[in-house]
C-alpha cells in the first residue's frame, strides 16, 4: 500500500500565434512530493520494507520526475491536436472562411480571447496568415445572463463574403420562370410600356439580372441593412432570337435578421424599398412610376426568395468539431454582431 501526502504540481504556458497557427509551449513545469509512504504486507514483506524505506526519497524523486514527464508530453500532444486545426472551413463550392489566428491570444484570469482572420475568399484561393488586424476587444456583452463563449463578427466579415461571390459572377440570374407568368409576356406590359408590346405583340420575355457592385452591408445596434446594386435587361425572345430592349438600373434596400440553426450563422432579408432609373432603351422611353408594380412583385415573389433560401442553410461559425452551440443569441453593436453561447460537448475533436 501506498500513500503520497502534500503533492503540488506547477506549471506556466506559453501561447503564441505562429504563422496563423496556435502554438502551446511549456515554459515552467515542477512537481513536489512532502511526504511519500509505502507499506508491503505479506509474505516476505518484512524482508522487503527495509529496502523501501531505504530508497523512500529516491522513489519520492522518480514519481515527481514521472509526473513532469507526463505533463511534458501531455503539452506537447495537445501541441499537435493545435497544429492540426484547419487554416480555413469550406462553406460551399464558390467560397471558404479563412481561419488562421491573428495576433496573440489574450489571457484573463477567467477567460481567453482569440482572433481569427474570419474572412469569405474564393475556394480555389491559397490560404495566408494575415497580419493587418488590430487587436479590438469587444465591449463585454454576454454578461447577462453570462455565457461560456463569445463569438464577435465585423461587418468586414459579411462583406467579404459579398464581394467573395460576386468576384465568382454568382449574382447574375436569368429569371424566365416567375409565379405570375403572365409578367414575361410583352402582353402583361401592354398598358404599363404600350411600346414594347407594340413592337413585340405577345412575345414571350426573360429578366437578365446582374449586380453591378457587391452589395454593401451596414450593422447598426438596432438593425442590419443591406443595399442591393443591380442592373435588370429585358430580353424579348422573338422568333427564337434574344433581343435586349431595355435595361433598368434597380436599387434594392433591405433590413437582414439573423438567427443561429446549429453551428451554423443563417439569416432572411426583407425588403425594405426601392428606386429605378432607366439606364438604356431601344423602344424609347417610359416612366419608371409605371413599372414600380411590377417590380414590386418580381422582387417580392422571385428575387428575395431566393436570396433567403441561400441564407437559410447558414454560412459556418468557427466551432471546433464535437462542440455545438446551446441557447445561442444574437447582440447587434456598431459594426458588428455578437454571438452569445454556452457550448455542449458532444465527442472528441479527430482531425481529419
Amino acid at each position: 500500500m501506498g500513500k503520497v501526502e502534500g503533492m503540488e504540481v506547477g506549471l506556466t504556458l506559453g501561447l503564441e500565434n505562429q504563422e496563423g497557427k496556435l502554438k502551446l509551449s511549456l515554459m515552467e513545469c515542477g512537481c513536489y512530493v512532502k511526504d511519500i509512504s509505502i507499506t508491503l504486507d505479506g509474505g516476505a514483506s518484512w524482508l522487503y520494507q527495509g529496502f523501501v524505506d531505504a530508497f523512500e526519497e529516491q522513489i519520492s524523486s522518480a514519481v515527481q520526475n514521472t509526473i513532469t514527464k507526463k505533463i511534458k508530453e501531455g503539452v506537447v500532444e495537445l501541441d499537435s491536436l493545435l497544429n492540426t486545426l484547419p487554416k480555413e472551413i469550406p462553406v460551399d463550392e464558390i467560397t471558404t472562411l479563412n481561419v488562421t489566428f491573428v495576433n496573440d491570444p489574450l489571457l484573463s484570469n477567467s477567460s481567453i480571447e482569440i482572433e481569427i482572420d474570419g474572412l469569405f475568399m474564393a475556394a480555389d484561393e491559397v490560404v495566408n496568415p494575415s497580419y493587418y488586424h488590430k487587436n479590438s476587444k469587444s465591449p463585454a456583452s454576454c454578461k447577462d445572463p453570462p455565457k461560456m463563449l463569445e463569438i464577435s463578427l465585423d461587418e468586414a466579415v459579411f462583406n467579404s463574403a459579398s464581394d467573395a461571390y460576386f468576384n465568382a459572377d454568382f449574382m447574375h440570374w436569368i429569371v424566365d420562370k416567375v409565379p405570375d407568368q403572365y409578367l414575361l409576356n410583352t402582353a402583361g406590359w401592354k398598358y404599363i410600356v404600350p411600346q414594347l408590346y407594340k413592337k413585340y405583340p405577345n412575345d414571350d420575355m426573360n429578366l437578365n439580372i446582374s449586380v453591378s457592385s457587391p452589395p454593401m452591408i451596414r450593422i447598426s445596434p438596432h438593425n442590419i441593412d443591406a443595399t442591393i446594386y443591380s442592373d435588370m435587361t429585358i430580353d424579348v425572345l422573338d422568333a427564337n432570337e434574344t433581343i435586349p430592349v431595355a435595361c433598368i438600373s434597380v436599387v434594392v434596400r433591405t433590413s437582414v435578421s439573423l438567427e443561429i440553426i446549429g453551428n451554423n450563422l443563417a439569416g432572411n432579408v426583407g425588403l425594405n424599398d426601392f428606386s429605378l432609373s432607366l439606364k438604356w432603351s431601344k423602344i424609347g422611353n417610359f416612366h419608371m412610376y409605371l413599372i414600380q408594380s411590377v417590380m414590386w412583385t418580381l422582387l417580392k415573389t422571385v428575387f428575395l426568395p431566393y436570396v433567403n433560401l441561400r441564407l437559410k442553410r447558414g454560412f459556418p461559425l468557427p466551432i471546433l468539431r464535437g462542440f455545438n452551440l446551446q441557447d445561442a443569441n444574437i447582440l447587434c453593436t456598431n459594426s458588428r454582431i455578437i454571438v452569445c453561447s454556452d457550448v455542449a460537448f458532444s465527442g472528441l475533436y479527430y482531425p481529419k
